[in-house]
C-alpha cells in the first residue's frame, strides 16, 4: 500500500481574517483526508503541531514515503494585504515526480477553486519542505488567509479540499479514489 506524509501547517502565528489561524484550519483539511485516504487504501502519516519545521522534514525523511504533502494557506506581501487571491502548488525544479504531483493537484484544484484562472504551479528553491525531503514534495496554498473571500472560502470548503487533495494522491499513486 502507499503511504503519503501529510504536513499541515504548523504556522499558527498567521491569523485568518475573520478569526483562527493557518495551523487550524489547515489541520481540518489533514482530519478531513484521513477518512477519504483509509477508503482509498492510502497510508499516512502527519506530522505533530507541536514539532518545528525541521524536525517534520526529518520526520519525512526517515520513513519510505511515496509522497510529501504541506497543506498551506497563503498571505499577501504587505503592499498587496488582503488583495490577493488563488492557489498556489509549489514543487522543486528537478524533481520531475514532485512536479507531476503538483499539476495533477493544480487540475484537479481548478474544478473546486472559484477562479480556475488563478490555480497555478510554481517551481521554488526556496521551500525547505519541497527542498529538504526525499519523498516527492508538493507544498499547496490552498487559498489566502488574509483575504476577506479566500478565508471565508477555505472555512465553506474544508471537506472540499480534503476531497480534492486526497484525490489528487490517489490519480498520482495510480489507486482508485474511494469516497468513504
Amino acid at each position: 500500500m502507499p503511504t503519503v506524509y501529510l504536513s499541515p501547517s504548523l504556522q499558527e502565528s498567521n491569523p485568518y481574517v475573520g478569526g483562527g489561524n493557518e495551523e487550524y484550519y489547515m489541520n481540518l483539511v489533514a482530519d478531513a483526508m484521513e477518512p477519504y485516504l483509509r477508503a482509498s487504501g492510502i497510508n499516512f502519516v502527519r506530522n505533530d503541531p507541536q514539532d518545528s519545521l525541521s524536525k517534520t522534514i526529518a520526520d519525512s525523511n526517515a520513513g519510505n514515503y511515496d509522497l510529501h504533502l504541506a497543506i498551506h494557506s497563503n498571505a499577501s506581501s504587505a503592499d498587496r494585504a488582503g488583495n490577493a487571491t488563488g492557489v498556489q502548488v509549489y514543487y522543486y525544479p528537478s524533481s520531475s515526480r514532485g512536479e507531476r504531483f503538483a499539476n495533477v493537484i493544480a487540475d484537479n484544484y481548478k474544478g473546486l477553486y472559484y477562479d480556475p484562472s488563478k490555480v497555478t504551479t510554481i517551481p521554488t528553491t526556496s521551500l525547505a519542505e519541497v527542498r529538504r525531503t526525499k519523498a516527492p514534495a508538493v507544498l499547496v496554498e490552498t487559498a489566502f488567509h488574509d483575504n476577506p473571500n479566500d478565508a471565508q472560502w477555505i472555512r465553506e470548503n474544508i471537506d472540499g479540499i480534503a476531497r480534492n487533495l486526497s484525490k489528487s494522491i490517489a490519480d498520482y499513486l495510480g489507486v482508485p479514489f474511494v469516497t468513504p
